[in-house]
Formats: C-alpha cells, sequence, structure tokens
C-alpha cells in the first residue's frame, strides 16, 4: 500500500461504520436495553439501569472523538475502558451459574449475558481497531 494522505478511506470499519460511530450505536444500545428491561421487569432497582449507565459515556466520549480530532486516540482509549468494564460486569453470570443461581432473576441474568457478549465484541472490535491505526500509522510514516 502506498501512503495515503486522506486516512479516511483507511479506516477500520465494523458493520460499514467507523469504530467511533459503532461506539456510539453501542452506546445507544446500551442506554435504551437498560430503559427498556428496567421497564419490562417492573425493576425499581438501580442495578437494572447499569447497562443505561455504561452507555452513557461511550455515546458522549465517542462523539467527542469525532469532534475532536485531536483527541480521538485518549478520548476511544477511555471508550474501550468502559467496554472492559461492561465485559468484567458480564462474567458475573459466570458466577451464578457457579453458584447455582442463573436465571432466578431472569432479567438481570439476561442482561448479564448481554453485557458479557456485547462487551466483549466491542472490545475486540475496538482493539482490532486500535492495531489497525499502528499498521496504518507505520504505512504512512
Amino acid at each position: 500500500m502506498e501512503k495515503d494522505t486522506d486516512n479516511k478511506s483507511l479506516e477500520f470499519k465494523v458493520f460499514g461504520m467507523t469504530i467511533e460511530k459503532f461506539s456510539i450505536t453501542y452506546g445507544f444500545f446500551l442506554f435504551f436495553w437498560g430503559v427498556v428491561i428496567s421497564f419490562l421487569s417492573g425493576s425499581n432497582s438501580f442495578t437494572s439501569y447499569i447497562p443505561s449507565i455504561l452507555g452513557l459515556p461511550i455515546i458522549v466520549l465517542s462523539f467527542f472523538s469525532i469532534k475532536f480530532e485531536n483527541m480521538k486516540k485518549i478520548l476511544m482509549h477511555i471508550v474501550v475502558v468502559f467496554g472492559v468494564v461492561i465485559l468484567v460486569g458480564g462474567t458475573d453470570f459466570i458466577r451464578s451459574i457457579i453458584g447455582g443461581t442463573a436465571f432466578q432473576n431472569l432479567w438481570a441474568d439476561i442482561s448479564k449475558i448481554m453485557m458479557l457478549v456485547t462487551g466483549l465484541f466491542f472490545t475486540y472490535q475496538c482493539a482490532k481497531s486500535f492495531r489497525h491505526s499502528r499498521k496504518i500509522k507505520k504505512l504512512n510514516d
């Protein structure tokens, strides 16, 4: 590959979106998931909104990474930390399986599984994006 002054054409894509736009989409998914699950389950528990709470900073930081290109690297690194937190939070479902309490609270366990699966996928895509950026940078140096 030759040097490309317009790196937009070389950007990493997930489902046809840049990682920043994908992150915003994921953040909105998490936000609405928490709200909908809390409503469907009739939960008054603060913990049912954890996906929503974790989705908000992903939305905001990803938006700012688009708006402020010079801060993109640090903002997206912070976004992936939230992805790891979501992944780790989802692993609590494994504790439920080991403890024999899996699906005693159906809605909570469904949310944990969602966080485990999507957190893993999101973190993996972010890591792939970071590796892709490093390769592109080496090609352009």
